[in-house]
């Protein structure tokens, strides 16, 4: 078994790095944490020395770097297929690959005008023309995979995995910004958001004190 040393931003802030985090410990998988702090430009201050990105998150498998979320997240996958953390069903299996990759290049309006912000309560903000476009898009993913695919638990596809990782930090964002959804889509959030895993990420990220002015773009 790889040794397995996950490189992370601020909880507070990084959704990017939540996702891989989320889904090696909910899935149980034993990684070491090395969580770097953003700058006021949220730049993570000392990513250097393991990411030849310059970005996190990145995965260090017995010490050699796999960057980007998507590709993280496939590669925990690859090396941990006893925990399925893609749906076993082959088209269930297409569906999830392709709402991870349109998390990971899309809704970008909801990304700028509602960043992820956990000890933040900013009901209403960010609710402009194209982010209520984005959301509406999420809520359409999230009935669909429930209607298909979830019958087997409260996931998109049933059991937790790659997906619902994906997806964590927007359900955290709704929680911020007060989103209204409907309720297959609100009854799933709920459900991410008792995921043991994200109940200790979300609880580390409200004891973090620093300030992100570039992922603050509400505050007083």
């Amino acid at each position: 078994m790889a040794e397995l040393t996950l490189v992370i931003g601020n909880k507070n802030y990084s959704s990017w790095s939540m996702r891989p985090w989320v889904l090696l410990r909910q899935a149980g998988i034993p990684f070491q944490e090395v969580q770097l702090k953003f700058n006021a430009e949220a730049r993570a201050q000392g990513v250097e020395a393991y990411s030849p990105t310059g970005l996190v998150p990145v995965l260090l498998a017995d010490g050699a770097p796999v960057w980007d979320t998507l590709a993280i997240c496939e590669s925990v996958a690859e090396m941990f297929p006893q925990h399925a953390l893609w749906p076993a069903d082959p088209r269930a299996r297409q569906v999830a690959r392709s709402i991870c990759a349109e998390m990971h290049a899309g809704f970008r309006e909801l990304r700028g005008s509602m960043p992820m912000n956990i000890r933040g309560a900013h009901p209403g903000k960010g609710a402009t023309p194209a982010a209520r476009k984005d959301i509406e898009r999420i809520v359409s993913i999230w009935q669909s995979c429930r209607e298909r695919y979830g019958r087997g638990g409260a996931m998109l596809f049933g059991g937790f995995g790659v997906a619902d990782a994906f997806y964590a930090p927007v359900v955290m964002r709704f929680a911020t910004y007060a989103v209204g959804l409907p309720p297959v889509a609100q009854a799933y959030a709920e459900a991410v958001r008792a995921l043991p895993a994200v109940l200790e990420w979300t609880a580390a990220a409200r004891r973090e004190t620093e300030f992100v002015a570039a992922d603050e773009p509400y505050a007083e």
